[in-house]
């Protein structure tokens, strides 16, 4: 293995999944402005939408986790291109 090309500063970093408020400990290098305080110590605190107590892999169940309301916009964004020509086959189908 290469020398040097591994970070040095690992240090204990709270998790925290915000649809379920599901916090964890693990060690991570990432950076943060937040803290939170677990059991009385307080770590740094990174936010994730969705983690191994949400996903549907995980939890064998199908849960709908839409924070950003992505769904909607995927509805909106989309509409246009429904069948409009319904009408317009009807009257076809009449002749």
């Amino acid at each position: 293995m290469r020398k040097g090309i591994h970070p040095e500063n690992y240090r204990l970093v709270a998790f925290k999944d915000m649809s379920n408020d599901d916090v964890f400990l693990t060690k991570s290098t990432a950076d943060t402005k937040e803290t939170i305080k677990v059991d009385g110590v307080e770590y740094p605190l990174i936010k994730l939408e969705i983690s191994r107590t949400s996903h549907p892999f995980y939890t064998g169940k199908a849960k709908l986790v839409d924070t950003a309301g992505r769904i909607d916009k995927f509805k909106n964004k989309y509409q246009k291109f429904k069948k409009e020509a319904a009408p317009e086959a009807e009257e076809k189908k009449e002749k």
